[in-house]
This record gives structure tokens, C-alpha cells and sequence, in this order.
């Protein structure tokens, strides 16, 4: 187990049911703090709208991260893009991160793009914020030129863009397999 890491008896990663749903927006808002606060803004960040995290349920692309008592306390939602699995998102309340709570939600997306057949593992995120572009690296996800993303991708990063993130920091990233 890494420094701060928990014991994996303290939580269990498994795949989100529709009742789940009901807490995943709360988890976004509480995480976004943490990411707000990296990259010095104030107020509660957007969530993922549900339609999207219902169509990641219904792929069996939603995972979650449960406590003791199976109550959801952080999530993954995938959905199917260029031949790879996308990470929609991926959020950790606030009170349970850097306990590696995200890789392992990370690592099981990772574990089903292979089981499936998937090419890879791809997603967005900002380039410097220790948590993303660095965290993403560590699990051997790489940063993609222009012209080495799939259509899918570049329209999501093109469209993240045109409307509002920094285009010196956001990035697309990929494991390929």
C-alpha cells in the first residue's frame, strides 16, 4: 500500500446502480472544490449532466467507489468514443482523496476497455494541475499531438475550447493498447 493509501477493506470499487445516481452530482461539487482551488477559481463547478451518466449505467461504464455501508463516495463514467473507452469523468470527494481512491477507479476502467477490446483508454483534462495531466502519466496515459486523436477526441477538446477552458492547458490523453 502506498503512503496514503487506505486499506482496500475500507471501500470497495464496483459498478454504479441507477440508485446510485441520485449521489453523483453531490460528489462532483464536493470534489471540484479541491480542483477550484487548484486552478484559483471560486464557486461550485457544472456536473455531468445525468442523461450522460445514464447512458455510462447503461454500458456498464459507470463505476463507483462505496464505503462500509455501500454508500457511493466516488465515480468514473466511460462512454464508448473512437474504438477506445473515454473517461467522462472521474471525481473523489474531497475527504477521501489522495488515498488512491482514483487510481483504482482508474484502474478498473482500465481493466474493462482490455476485457472489452477496447484500442485504449482515452480522456481531457489540464495539463498541469498535479492531479490530472501528472496523476493520469503515472498510470501510463500520455499527452496526444493534434494529429494523433482519434475524430471523437479532437471534437471534445476542440469543443472544451470554444468554450471556455484554456487552450495551453487542456490536453488529451491516451493509453493505447
Amino acid at each position: 500500500m502506498s503512503m496514503g493509501e487506505i486499506g482496500y477493506d475500507a471501500y470497495k470499487i464496483r459498478l454504479a446502480r441507477s440508485a446510485d445516481l441520485d449521489f453523483l452530482s453531490e460528489i462532483e461539487i464536493d470534489a471540484f472544490a479541491t480542483l477550484g482551488r487548484a486552478l484559483g477559481r471560486q464557486g461550485a463547478g457544472g456536473t455531468v449532466p445525468r442523461q450522460t451518466l445514464e447512458k455510462s449505467l447503461d454500458a456498464k461504464l459507470l463505476f463507483v467507489a462505496v464505503d462500509h455501508v455501500d454508500h457511493p463516495f466516488a465515480f468514473a463514467a466511460g462512454a464508448e468514443l473512437d474504438g477506445a473507452i473515454y473517461v467522462v469523468e472521474i471525481d473523489v470527494m474531497q475527504r477521501w482523496q489522495r488515498k488512491g481512491v482514483g487510481r483504482r477507479l482508474m484502474q478498473a476502467v482500465i481493466e474493462t476497455a482490455r476485457q472489452r477490446g477496447a484500442s485504449g483508454v482515452t480522456l481531457t483534462t489540464d495539463r498541469y494541475v498535479p492531479f490530472n495531466a501528472p496523476f493520469y502519466a503515472s498510470l501510463g496515459l500520455r499527452m496526444l499531438d493534434e494529429g494523433e486523436m482519434p475524430a471523437g477526441l479532437f471534437e471534445i477538446l476542440k469543443f472544451e475550447i470554444d468554450h471556455g477552458a484554456d487552450p495551453d492547458r487542456r490536453v488529451a490523453m491516451a493509453l493505447w493498447f
